[in-house]
């Protein structure tokens, strides 16, 4: 078993040894509040130990929606927005082809809506499932946000008009509260299938509850590996207090050493075009986690070596505010290597022999020299290979490291109080009941 781990060489020269040292206590504080859930927001700390507390008779029932779903679609609608939906794109695109919406697969094909109220995506979404059989998995712990409210009013709406009443209900799954909400009332009234968003789990810890797990099987991946690797790496970031053996304790220290120096942004850079989603997902956990109380690193994220052509001039000379984190995959899925051309007017005969992957990894290793050597700190995130167990310890390590920078930095990572202005407002200009004569804020 290879573990992912974190390496500090192209960052020492922002860091030091000597300050990692002495960061450690703080780092082995935070760890302790999130593992005793002693500290603000405890009551959401069900995904520390989900791993290892999967319900198994939940995961029997819901491989068996996955396989009658599967059977009867070829789309699946993931109704949902920010953790009810990024997390499961996240691992869902890092594991399918580029082109997968032109492949002829068995498996039903991933949809999103409820993340946008863009009027011309769902027309255009409409227009795509006039054409296909499809189902509807939709992800809310209320039922009453507006983006996947609206979303599944009008994929409901459309579902039933295209195979009436008693089958529509038969192709919709809900994910919603256990015991309230108008989702699961709504589910309740017309016998929807219907899986539990733990109460103790924040929607952008969720990915290894059924909000992720559900639409993951239905693309077709094993979430048995997916659990296992997060399985794995929980049992190394909770019995290691060691920075040389322990992931998370090492991130989430090197992150608050950086910050405290000035370095108030954070870059998530990949070399592979299908890990963007990882970085969409690691914004909202980070961003969402650590931006209150005036405090906290913001995420930002560029993939390379396709944003070297537009952002790589900033980064390499612009104002030094910012230190990247890359993460390097060692092995590709496939190989192509460089065909020879005998006239060599492009000039790049001399990559013959070479595989497009050790290209790749010589620009991330020019890329990574070349920033340190403008001054920005590199630190590099190293991942065996992208598969289902790889990409669950890649959860569960960002996610505890999340906690425990969170607690480091003097916030509580758990909570989310800002969110809520920009929905005050839009109920007041849409004139929702039960906001009239309110202030905007």
């Amino acid at each position: 078993m290879q573990n992912i781990n974190v390496k500090i060489d192209n960052a020492l020269n922002k860091i030091g040894q000597e300050a990692v040292k002495e960061m450690l206590p703080e780092v082995l504080a935070a760890k302790a509040h999130l593992v005793n859930g002693d500290a603000a927001g405890n009551d959401f700390l069900g995904w520390v130990d989900l791993p290892e507390n999967i319900d198994q008779t939940m995961l029997r029932s819901l491989k068996a929606d996955v396989a009658r779903l599967t059977a009867k679609s070829k789309v699946m609608v993931v109704i949902g927005i920010g953790g009810s939906y990024l997390g499961a794109r996240m691992v869902i695109e890092a594991l399918q082809s580029e082109f997968a919406a032109m492949d002829n697969s068995d498996k039903p094909y991933i949809v999103y809506a409820g993340h946008t109220l863009s009027e011309d995506y769902y027309a255009q979404l409409l227009k795509v499932l006039d054409r296909v059989d499809y189902s509807v998995t939709v992800i809310s712990k209320s039922g009453t946000t507006t983006e996947p409210a609206v979303a599944f009013r009008i994929v409901k709406a459309h579902l039933v008009e295209k195979y009436g009443s008693d089958e529509a209900t038969k192709r919709i799954v809900a994910i919603t509260d256990a015991r309230r909400g108008a989702l699961h009332d709504i589910a309740v009234q017309e016998g929807y299938p219907m899986y539990v968003i733990p109460d103790n789990v924040g929607g952008r810890f969720s990915v290894l509850t059924p909000v992720g797990l559900l639409p993951i099987a239905m693309a077709g991946y094993d979430i048995d590996a997916l659990l296992q690797g997060a399985r794995d790496m929980r049992k190394l970031c909770i019995e290691s207090d060691d920075v040389a053996e322990n992931p998370a304790l090492l991130y989430a220290a090197l992150r608050n050493i950086l910050y405290r120096k000035g370095r108030k942004v954070e870059m998530l850079v990949n070399f592979l075009p299908n890990l963007k989603y990882i970085s969409e997902w690691w914004k909202q956990l980070y961003g969402e986690s650590e931006g209150k109380d005036r405090k906290g690193i913001l995420p930002h994220s560029l993939s390379f070596t396709t944003d070297l052509h537009s952002m790589g001039q900033y980064v390499q000379d612009g104002e030094r505010l910012m230190f990247e984190t890359f993460i390097s995959v060692d092995q590709p899925a496939t190989s192509v290597a460089i065909p020879a051309d005998e006239q060599n007017l492009d000039g790049i005969n001399y990559l013959l022999g070479k595989s497009l992957n050790e290209i790749n990894h010589n620009a991330e290793l020019g890329t990574m020299i070349a920033h340190r050597g403008g001054g920005v700190p590199v630190l590099k995130i190293a991942v065996p290979k992208v598969d289902e167990y790889t990409l669950g310890q890649l959860i569960y390590f960002f996610e505890f490291a999340c906690g425990v920078s969170g607690y480091t930095l003097g916030v509580n990572p758990f909570d989310q109080p800002g969110v809520e202005a920009y929905k005050k407002n839009m109920f007041i200009l849409l004139g929702k009941p039960g906001y009239e004569g309110q202030q905007l804020v």
